[in-house]
């Protein structure tokens, strides 16, 4: 994630009937998680959250911005319910700043594809201890690629990723039929430009009542104003098209811990068809 001067960000759970009416979760407070929770760094905030189900118990892996070395670093709570978390510990350092660390599960592993910009290329790891232990497997994509986001549809890997992580006005579309190698652009990149409102991805895409779900950051007029949901029409090596949610913008500002904005979530299905997301949220504090 980009950080804003004096923002604080945190992580709260949402939930709702489906992934798009998502609000607070009854009964919990919120937020869930912050910076004061993060106890082997001085973290200034946490953000970007994703979730995993695993033998009865949700993992969530989110970025944690260490204060000394101004970069960020992976970290990763745990939950009996979901809904009350301990952090656990950084579970993925380097010498360059990590965040957004979209973790799924694969052929009996788990994976992860944090954002890492310095090095210039998407960059996938595999857990050789889950949660606690990652090693690079390879690199996906040449370039410096913002929030990179992963998902499979019609027997092909697809990756979304902003190609403009100042302005976080494009978006870029990748394919391939091996999770660690092989990947292509798609010929209508951009699928857009000049789009800060839509373009850089907020989050998991998601798959619901027959539909693919793609999630992006409303960075109009601020960075991290709120969280949009596009449809997704038409989706192969050739086309894509989508059409905003009506329920679109689905995340906006709108307690104290998130006055300022929110910008990623992360839904899932529960087995009783109702829906719940980590989400993130950030106050501006005037330094």
């Amino acid at each position: 994630m980009t950080e804003r001067k004096g923002s604080l960000w945190s992580i709260a759970i949402y939930t709702g009937p489906t992934p798009l009416d998502l609000s607070p979760a009854p009964g919990v407070s919120a937020p869930v998680l912050t910076a004061d929770d993060v106890h082997d760094i001085s973290a200034a905030f946490v953000a970007d959250p994703f979730m995993v189900l695993e033998e009865g118990c949700w993992y969530l892996f989110c970025e944690a911005k260490n204060q000394a070395t101004r970069m960020g670093e992976i970290g990763a709570a745990i939950s009996r319910d979901g809904f009350s978390w301990r952090y656990l510990g950084t579970v993925l350092r380097a010498p360059f700043h990590l965040s957004y660390p979209q973790v799924f599960r694969w052929e009996g592993e788990y994976y992860m594809v944090p954002e890492t910009l310095a090095p210039g290329a998407v960059t996938l790891y595999r857990a050789n201890r889950f949660p606690f232990e990652w090693q690079r497997v390879a690199s996906l994509v040449e370039g410096v690629l913002a929030d990179p986001t992963l998902f499979r549809f019609d027997g092909l890997w697809w990756m979304f990723a902003c190609p403009t992580p100042h302005r976080h006005d494009s978006l870029c579309l990748f394919h391939s039929e091996k999770l660690t190698a092989g990947w292509r652009p798609h010929p209508m990149n951009p699928l857009l430009s000049v789009s800060p409102s839509s373009a850089r991805p907020g989050g998991r895409v998601v798959e619901w009542d027959g539909r693919m779900i793609r999630l992006a950051q409303d960075c109009v007029p601020v960075y991290g104003s709120g969280l949009r949901a596009f449809e997704i029409d038409r989706l192969d090596p050739d086309g894509y098209s989508e059409t905003e949610a009506r329920q679109s913008p689905i995340l906006q500002p709108d307690a104290a811990w998130n006055a300022s904005g929110m910008h990623h979530a992360d839904p899932h299905c529960n087995v009783d068809g109702t829906w719940r997301a980590c989400v993130d949220g950030y106050v501006y504090i005037d330094p």
